[in-house]
């Protein structure tokens, strides 16, 4: 069963009074110590697909959501297709018994956004969003492959340069940006995600399962690109957060209609000097 919750439409949008983040900054002074050598290379017209999925650990119909954005992520790896997907978990279900570890008041404002912009009053999980201009439910595997296909054949309209700049601070992770193409106000949005991640739910509608998720958004910044529409953008990590695990995912988007203009992503690199922690880590993390 889909749940469901009804919100209020009077309200500010989720992009007003952030930081904008679309021109020249720094991280802060000796942040950089040097630029990493890997980049994005996305900045052709390759076709691409965003897959934004709004999931809960307090919802039991969630799950079968979580399993299929898993495919679609190891499909996308296997035939090398630009499909970036961020599992974004709401805490709009955190009183059913189970805070979901994931959770973020910022992921359920954002769905909330994505409602508005379908001139619904009305969100749910699970629900997938396909480039930022279709929602469905989430566990539709054949939706999902029918938008996805369909988003792999539409022309790219801005493109998406990232590049991590190396850090010695393990708790952040700095990213440089070059947006072309994009409408000057525009809004950028730079997610890192973690596969790999396991949780033991005790209490709640999936009491006593384990789950499995990959993909999950565990930092994200978003503002309006400047005129510039270069520069810097400084995401703090979780402390446990497994960088070889992990994918900084940058995507341009329409402010008025919330299509997703372009996307680009990138691995994440080891902190300088790398953790030992990372380098003795095999398999998932279990959450508990």
């Amino acid at each position: 069963m889909i749940r469901w919750v009804l919100f209020s439409v009077i309200g500010t949008a989720a992009l007003a009074g952030v930081s904008l983040i679309g021109k020249n900054t720094s991280p802060g002074q000796g942040a950089k110590e040097k630029e990493v050598q890997q980049q994005s290379d996305n900045e052709t017209g390759t076709p691409f697909a965003v897959v934004e999925l709004f999931t809960s650990e307090g919802c039991s119909s969630c799950p079968p959501a979580d399993d299929l954005l898993g495919e679609i992520v190891k499909d996308a790896q296997k035939g090398q297709q630009r499909v970036y997907c961020l599992s974004f978990h709401v805490d709009y279900w955190n009183s059913l018994g189970w805070r979901d570890p994931y959770s973020d008041p910022a992921f359920s404002r954002r769905q909330r956004e994505y409602a508005r912009a379908f001139k619904s009053d009305q969100v749910y999980t699970p629900q997938m969003v396909v480039n930022g201009s279709t929602g469905f439910v989430g566990s539709d595997r054949t939706r999902a492959r029918k938008q996805i296909d369909a988003a792999l054949k539409q022309p790219v309209r801005a493109a998406v340069k990232l590049s991590q700049e190396q850090t010695k601070d393990a708790s952040s992770v700095v990213f440089a940006y070059e947006v072309r193409r994009a409408a000057r106000g525009s809004a950028l949005n730079v997610a890192v995600v973690e596969g790999g991640l396991v949780s033991k739910v005790k209490r709640g509608e999936n009491g006593g399962r384990i789950l499995r998720h990959e993909n999950v958004v565990q930092a994200l910044e978003t503002g309006l690109l400047g005129e510039a529409a270069t520069g810097t953008v400084q995401l703090k990590l979780p402390a446990d957060l497994v960088r070889k695990n992990s994918l900084a995912i940058a995507y341009v988007q329409d402010i008025d209609t919330w299509a997703i203009l372009g996307a680009t992503a990138v691995e994440l690199q080891p902190a300088d000097p790398p953790l030992a922690a990372e380098h003795s880590y095999a398999g998932s993390r279990t959450c508990q």
